[in-house]
């Protein structure tokens, strides 16, 4: 398990992949650094999976800080990172301020989505002596605007510019760059271009790593799970069927006695 961001690159370089989950509370926290995560990502997917929001865009600085600092009490191991919400970097003097808040909360590091596009924030994040993590390819927070969860990279041009995106942070001093969404064959060539580690979900299996939001592994979320993501449980199913004796057990009054 890492103990350090400045382990990335040994990790990159001699393995093993890295494994990453997201976490929005101290329980949750808990159990997935017993079982040996590498990295907590304290994601804005928290909207949809914990605060049944439509996407991550309402999202706010104040859910994340709550959330960060659940996660943070549980004094894990595994290295947590923020999510900078919508709207919360529109400028550098921002980024940093919010960054800085997300540290506070308890984050190892913060992370951004963008590229080229957000290398002012970026290298201010930087220079502020804040870890960063930079996220490329379908980016959550611009779903309205794109109009839906769309694959990256499908044309010669589209991968010319995720690849351009990850050179990009990789230069500005990021220690990891989540890849989201795009073709296999262009995060493998975006992995072997960069210094920094690659983390892919939904990217295909030649990355550095790989993340999964943890209700989509553990079935915890039966109402919607990408098709990429796999459940090695049935939590769901689970609370359902107890919850249910539970029901039965109160209407024929056989409850245990105190």
């Amino acid at each position: 398990m890492l103990t350090a961001l400045s382990e990335l690159k040994q990790r990159k370089q001699h393995g093993p992949p890295l494994a990453v989950l997201t976490a929005y509370d101290y329980p949750t926290a808990r159990l997935l650094d017993e079982a040996g995560v590498d990295l907590l990502l304290v994601g804005d997917s928290l909207g949809m999976v914990v605060l049944g929001l439509p996407d991550t865009t309402g999202v706010t600085m104040a859910d994340m800080l709550h959330h960060t600092r659940a996660v943070a009490r549980a004094k894990t191991r595994a290295l947590v990172i923020g999510d900078l919400p919508y709207h919360a970097y529109d400028t550098p003097e921002e980024a940093v301020k919010n960054a800085r808040l997300l540290m506070e909360a308890g984050a190892h590091a913060v992370k951004l989505e963008g590229g080229v596009s957000m290398l002012p924030q970026v290298r201010a994040i930087l220079a502020a002596g804040i870890p960063f993590v930079g996220h490329i390819g379908m980016l959550p927070q611009s779903v309205v605007e794109e109009g839906g969860y769309k694959k990256k990279g499908r044309t010669e041009e589209g991968a010319r510019l995720l690849m351009e995106d990850a050179r990009a942070l990789d230069e500005a001093g990021a220690c990891a760059i989540v890849l989201e969404s795009m073709m296999p064959e262009v995060a493998a060539a975006i992995t072997r271009a960069v210094t920094a580690c690659t983390i892919g979900i939904g990217a295909g299996k030649e990355t550095d790593g790989q993340v999964l939001v943890t209700p989509d592994l553990l079935g915890s979320f039966p109402w919607f799970r990408p098709p990429f993501a796999k459940a090695r449980a049935d939590v769901a199913g689970e609370t359902l069927r107890a919850v249910r004796e539970y029901v039965a057990d109160c209407r024929s009054s056989t409850m245990p006695e105190k």
